[in-house]
């Protein structure tokens, strides 16, 4: 059996489960998600707790278990504390705002980056208008968005400008070796 998939999910007192056929709601006080289960996964709820079962042992069926657990323990974490994701801007005038849904960016191109945060995300800045905190209840679109933000402009190993996350360490390369 699946070590991850065997643990039970414990239910915070706030939180509500249901499961209706393939259908598993989880509402919160930070909101609400739902996800349907592969074929051959089961979840339901007993004592307080949601159990993940399969109903094989194929390699595909192990493979799901685990990750269907996963999915729901993070939707429970989701719908009680939230996701963040933390990026730092760094780069002499690069800089970031936000503007309601629209994240607009800084980053020594011609024109500045706008990006239109997806639905149930959102984002601030902090510091010197260096550091974008991107928070939601579902951790697959926060992780995404953090991505995509990040894609406008790498970090790059010689100098180190870039988006990064707060606390990625970007590998640094030599410059070009002096001439005698």
């Amino acid at each position: 059996m699946s070590r991850i998939g065997r643990l039970p999910i414990p239910i915070p007192e706030k939180v509500k489960v249901t499961i209706e056929g393939k259908k598993v709601t989880v509402e919160g006080p930070k909101g609400s998600l739902s996800w349907d289960l592969p074929d051959g996964i089961e979840a339901k709820v007993e004592d307080g707790k949601i159990r993940v079962t399969r109903q094989g042992d194929e390699k595909q069926l192990k493979a799901l278990h685990g990750l269907s657990r996963a999915l729901i323990n993070n939707m429970v974490i989701g719908v009680t504390q939230g996701y963040e994701k933390r990026l730092e801007i760094v780069g002499v005038g690069y800089r970031a705002s936000v503007q309601g849904r629209t994240v607009t960016m800084n980053l020594g191109f011609s024109h500045p980056v706008v990006y239109t945060l997806p639905e149930g995300i959102t984002a601030r800045v902090e510091g010197n208008n260096n550091i974008i905190v991107i928070q939601g209840i579902d951790k697959q679109k926060v992780g995404q968005a953090a991505a995509e933000l990040r894609s406008f402009c790498p970090p790059e190993p010689y100098k180190g400008k870039g988006i990064r996350y707060v606390g990625e360490q970007i590998i640094r390369k030599m410059g070009k070796a002096s001439q005698r």
